[in-house]
């Protein structure tokens, strides 16, 4: 008889931790609408905390969450969450 192998376990992402990201959202993820213009900013200020809230981003743009120091092993991941926040608000911005 073969021996017995260890069963494979397939952890799921947990996707409530503050720096995950799912594989499928990028820069042009964030769809913001109205676009921000000069005359709507609370319309679209309320539309851009939904839209971060619900991706467990808001937290980045309140301060809750604090930039780790350069020797922190979260340091990229805050990296790559900050950067993505930026883009999809700068993607929500009328030219």
């Amino acid at each position: 008889m073969p021996p017995h192998a260890a069963p494979i376990i397939i952890q799921q992402p947990n996707t409530d931790f503050i720096y995950y990201v799912h594989p499928s959202e990028g820069p042009n993820f964030v769809t913001v609408t109205p676009l921000l213009t000069d005359p709507n900013y609370l319309a679209w200020s309320h539309s851009m905390k939904c839209a971060l809230g619900t991706k467990n981003k808001f937290a980045f743009i309140d301060g809750f969450v604090p930039i780790p120091p350069m020797d922190d092993l979260n340091r990229n991941a805050w990296e790559r969450c900050n950067n993505l926040i930026h883009s999809w608000i700068l993607n929500s911005v009328s030219p």
